[in-house]
């Protein structure tokens, strides 16, 4: 597996960012899923905003500077909303 990097509780390549990863090779999905407490799934994978790290190594959303970025980083809502969209979908 490739290297990741962890984003405000969330996991993702850390070369390029992505949650899925085709040039990695990675699938981070059920990780995530399972943090969050929910079963895995066929769903969209999360997307990380533009991000940069601050001088203690720690990854921050580059349009509001913050560590723990509710707005940015609100990896349950979009997991939810991907959940959502993939059982509609009829994908299990």
């Amino acid at each position: 597996m490739s290297a990741t990097v962890e984003v405000n509780d969330a996991v993702f390549c850390a070369a390029h960012l992505k949650e899925v990863c085709t040039d990695c090779s990675c699938d981070l999905r059920e990780e995530n899923d399972s943090f969050y407490g929910f079963d895995v799934a066929d769903r969209d994978p999360i997307e990380c905003p533009t991000s940069s790290t601050n001088k203690d190594g720690v990854y921050q959303c580059k349009k509001h500077g913050s560590t723990t970025c509710n707005q940015c980083y609100g990896w349950k809502k979009q997991i939810t909303r991907a959940h959502t969209a993939a059982k509609k979908a009829g994908r299990k």
